[in-house]
């Protein structure tokens, strides 16, 4: 009974919200409070660490954008795994990647780099995980993403969706606190989706 009451003021506000502004008001006031999604567009994708510092995302001061540039540096692995992981070395700031987690991205992308293309709008097994142009991807976030450890450090869980899976993902970071920075600190996104159309072997 407590976990009702306790959720619907949260309901009764969002129906209340949503009758008395515009929908990006809406969103505005949801993100604010940690919670709802937000979409990111790009003409094209990163191809080097230069062309994602080039982006206004890369200042990193958003962790919904620092996800978005995390998927968007993955697409990059199938072409140049060496400009994928200096760009996710940016990404991850003050803690580059480990041997561990550079294993474990090539273990999981290794002749299925259409996984990070999966995460984007239009992407599906029927057409190979082509995204459409420009290239769109939504990050969300739920009443549990923000969340402060006991040495008072912050962090953030950010999910997508791929069009090859049925739930949602995550991309975990962390707030470096004299900077206002987010910095990515694990990817959790990179777990088997459904065989595109053209490696199927039932299709």
């Amino acid at each position: 009974m407590k976990k009702l009451l306790t959720f619907l003021p949260a309901f009764a506000l969002c129906v209340i919200l949503s009758g008395c502004g515009s929908l990006g008001n809406i969103n505005q006031i949801a993100n604010t409070l940690g919670i709802g999604g937000r979409t990111y567009t790009f003409e094209s994708l990163p191809q080097n660490l230069d062309q994602l510092k080039a982006l206004p995302e890369a200042s990193l001061t958003d962790p919904y954008a620092v996800a978005a540039l995390t998927l968007a540096a993955l697409t990059r692995y199938g072409e140049s795994s060496r400009d994928c992981f200096e760009m996710l070395n940016y990404l991850k700031g003050p803690q580059p990647l480990s041997g561990y987690e550079t294993s474990f991205i090539r273990e999981r992308l290794e002749g299925k780099t259409y996984k990070p293309f999966s995460y984007f709008k239009g992407a599906t097994p029927q057409n190979n995980y082509t995204p459409s142009r420009p290239y769109k991807v939504t990050i969300d976030s739920n009443q549990y993403s923000f969340t402060t450890d006991g040495s008072g450090h912050q962090w953030c869980t950010m999910w997508v969706t791929s069009g090859g899976a049925d739930n949602p993902r995550s991309i975990k970071l962390r707030k470096k606190e004299s900077t206002g920075q987010w910095f990515l600190n694990d990817i959790q996104c990179l777990s088997d989706i459904r065989t595109p159309a053209s490696e199927d072997p039932w299709n």
